[in-house]
């Protein structure tokens, strides 16, 4: 696929984007997230730790360990899924309450396993959420999507076995590629369990015109959109990955940084939906968050 047709593409698609809207509230926990509105709760955070040990070397979201990424597919990660403990940032949780972003236009819905990446190669990536009420407290039974592009800015399109596709946009995600229109790489769709947590493996996304480097999420109870947004990485990360991991070089730098307040996304409220990384033991990547619905 030539450059220019997808930039071409992607100008058309963040035109799309940005007309999706969607109306719930959402509150996004991370390490020092910094009030986007008016409206702000604190709660004390749970202390389930049921999950696996994992020997990850935790960092907060603006830094990385040194030391090589791991470059391939998800069978390279050999840690297990982190504790709870990981999400438990501070002895109480400060939230920032913040409205939904888009959905965007590349949505539909797939039943996929814990690994979303179809085998596919980049930065193999642990993504971990945890899923809590107004109190903190862990919602179990809630099912949780997540959808994002490969590492050279396109979407999976093959719909053929979705129960929800009829907002999907077709050529304006996959670009007309071949591969992607056969394929529903990097979606997924997994229920909480009962410390709220989902985990899925994935390969940490590239970037498109006009874009930061994002994930989509969405949060349902009983088929009902509880609130539907999007997470992102910080500037420092995503220029390191893009330019000396060999999965993302060839591309280099997003021409969409964070900085400046040009994503038409996150505007200037980013740190909200800032993901928290850490590099774990095998090299692979450790992108975690907690979700907050009223």
């Amino acid at each position: 696929m030539s450059n220019l047709p997808q930039h071409s593409r992607r100008k058309a698609l963040k035109s799309i984007g940005m007309a999706i809207t969607a109306i719930p509230v959402v509150s996004i926990l991370g390490c020092n997230s910094a009030d986007s509105t008016n409206e702000t709760a604190t709660a004390s955070t749970g202390t389930s730790t049921t999950a696996e040990n994992t020997t990850a070397n935790t960092t907060d979201s603006n830094q990385t360990n040194s030391g090589n990424w791991a470059v391939g597919g998800t069978e390279l990660i050999t840690d297990n899924f982190p504790e709870d403990s990981l999400f438990e940032t501070t002895s109480a949780c400060t939230i920032a309450l913040t409205k939904s972003t888009t959905e965007g236009p590349c949505y539909f819905a797939n039943n996929a396993s814990e690994d979303i990446s179809t085998g596919l190669t980049g930065l193999p990536m642990m993504l971990c959420l945890r899923l809590v009420d107004s109190n903190c407290q862990p919602l179990a039974g809630y099912e949780i999507a997540v959808w994002h592009c490969d590492t050279q800015g396109v979407y999976s399109g093959d719909t053929s076995n979705s129960a929800d596709s009829s907002r999907f946009a077709g050529d304006f995600c996959t670009g007309g590629d071949n591969a992607a229109e056969q394929s529903t790489w990097y979606r997924g769709e997994l229920i909480t369990d009962s410390n709220g947590r989902v985990n899925f493996k994935s390969c940490f996304p590239g970037w498109y015109a006009g874009r930061t480097i994002h994930i989509h999420f969405s949060v349902k109870n009983n088929n009902n959109n509880e609130v539907i947004s999007q997470f992102c990485f910080s500037d420092e990360f995503t220029e390191e990955i893009c330019t000396t991991h060999s999965e993302y070089s060839n591309r280099g730098t997003q021409d969409t940084p964070l900085t400046g307040g040009r994503d038409t996304v996150f505007s200037s409220d980013y740190q909200d939906f800032q993901m928290e990384i850490s590099q774990n033991s095998d090299g692979s990547l450790l992108a975690y968050k907690t979700i907050q619905i009223n």
